[in-house]
């Protein structure tokens, strides 16, 4: 049975421009899992002012920033995969269900919300995964990061406020 997403969201972009960046969104993703593109690719997808919410990381903000973080927070997890399973639209609201994939056959659900801003670039991106179910994952697996590892921050910014 399908369900119609009901929205309060408005947009000012026609339907068919969010639909060509949500694939944009998809293909890039699916790159990166493939390993032809790195994880900054990632940066393309936003504006110069984006704010990105990670479960672990908190709020990053600016696209220098952002660069950064899809570098550091992603070194030494070559070996996790993050298929989409999904996406919706509700106005300049975009959905993507995808799951996060962790060594020893551990698998976690996620969902990011981002925020279409126009010209194929979003402006809001907020992910959200268990992360109680990530580490009880990682512990039963031995899992040991693979070459760098860096820590997510010991008090992430947990501001999840659009811009």
């Amino acid at each position: 049975m399908a369900v119609a997403l009901r929205s309060t969201v408005m947009t000012d972009f026609p339907r068919e421009e969010i639909e060509a960046a949500v694939a944009h969104y998809v293909e890039v993703r699916e790159s990166i899992d493939r390993k032809e593109l790195p994880w900054d690719a990632m940066a393309t997808l936003f504006t110069d002012d984006a704010v990105y919410i990670d479960p672990a990381w908190g709020r990053v903000e600016g696209i220098e920033e952002l660069r950064k973080f899809f570098t550091e927070s992603m070194a030494g997890l070559d070996d996790w995969d993050f298929p989409i399973e999904a996406t919706a639209i509700a106005g300049n609201l975009v959905f993507v269900k995808w799951t996060q994939i962790t060594p020893g056959g551990g698998r976690q659900s996620g969902l990011s919300t981002l925020r279409y801003a126009g010209n194929n670039k979003f402006d809001y991106d907020e992910d959200l995964l268990n992360m109680v179910h990530v580490n009880e994952d990682l512990r039963a697996a031995g899992w040991r990061p693979t070459g760098d590892f860096n820590m997510p921050p010991k008090h992430p910014n947990r501001d999840w406020s659009k811009p």
